[in-house]
């Protein structure tokens, strides 16, 4: 790197808005190349059980580095603030708020946000959990222009990533958040410089994938084994795909397929006890709960809650709600 293209690194002022830890990459290879004006990120919020109030990953990053870090409940009310930071470029990754259009239209070379698909596919908040749950052979990162309306800006640049048969979410995350950050470090000196390119969306060929509903968490068993198994990876991990046994829940966090069939049964009858987990008969076969969470217990292997049971056998033949 020549000390001209240093100091324009240096010179542009950015401002990052982002919030869990798939923003955190890209947020660091930013800082490590470029002035980071300011960080916005979601408040603190209360987790877990014992209800810890706890910073977004993307603060704790901004902390280490000693960068302003600002945490408005509503943007929309902060926009004079935003604005009075004068940013050069604002880049948004998994903020989670609609930016108001006097912020998109305050920096001179505008808002980019890095977004976790091949747009226009899988516009919205978990494209990576629906790439699998939709059975997506692969998904990818964007980076794009920002619009008012939501993840419909013109794209700037996109890479590819594959989806492995045993990715989960989780996996896939980690594969698409390294993308991201190397794709933005990229595409930035293009953006810099003038020279990148626009292409608008084709909306025709839209898909979506909006936050995960309760409804979409529960497992029905009319369903395919395919559709179960792509279920549970892409719940994998957060918030995990549940079902109910006599009254009560249990997450199931992995599984798999099998070719037995069971004409007789009905979808979600528990078929057999293996030596790796149970059997559950779904509309074209099985599947096998290896690794679930029963109501009130931690995570564990199957067949420790089967060795649990004072009557193993007499989980066979018990349907799931």
């Amino acid at each position: 790197m020549d000390i001209n293209e240093l100091n324009v690194k240096k010179e542009v002022k950015i401002v990052f808005m982002g919030t869990p830890e798939f923003s955190v990459p890209v947020l660091e290879g930013l800082i490590e190349n470029y002035k980071v004006k300011a960080i916005v990120t979601q408040p603190d919020r209360l987790v877990g059980r014992k209800q810890i109030l706890t910073p977004p990953p993307v603060k704790k990053v901004g902390l280490k580095h000693t960068i302003l870090v600002l945490q408005p409940e509503k943007i929309k009310e902060h926009v004079d603030e935003i604005v009075s930071l004068r940013p050069d470029l604002i880049i948004t990754c998994a903020y989670g708020q609609i930016l108001p259009k006097e912020i998109l239209d305050a920096p001179r070379l505008g808002c980019i946000n890095v977004h976790a698909s091949l747009l226009p596919r899988l516009r919205g908040g978990a494209p990576i959990h629906h790439a699998i749950i939709d059975g997506y052979k692969k998904t990818g990162v964007t980076i794009m222009h920002m619009s008012p309306r939501m993840d419909e800006g013109d794209i700037i640049s996109q890479v590819e990533v594959e989806i492995t048969d045993t990715d989960t979410a989780s996996t896939l995350h980690d594969k698409l958040c390294i993308a991201g950050r190397d794709l933005l470090l990229q595409t930035l000196p293009s953006i810099i410089d003038g020279t990148a390119s626009r292409t608008p969306q084709d909306s025709f060929n839209a898909t979506y994938g909006f936050n995960i509903t309760r409804e979409e968490e529960q497992i029905h068993f009319d369903k395919t084994a395919r559709e179960i198994y792509n279920q549970v990876r892409g719940l994998n991990s957060w918030p995990g795909a549940f079902t109910k046994l006599d009254g009560k829940i249990m997450k199931v966090w992995e599984c798999y397929r099998t070719d037995n069939t069971f004409p007789t049964l009905l979808n979600g009858t528990i078929t057999n006890i293996y030596s790796d987990g149970f059997g559950v008969k779904v509309s074209n076969g099985e599947v096998v709960f290896t690794v679930i969470q029963p109501e009130g217990k931690s995570k564990m292997k199957a067949t420790d809650f089967i060795n649990g049971l004072q009557n193993k056998e007499s989980l066979i033949g018990m349907i799931f709600e």
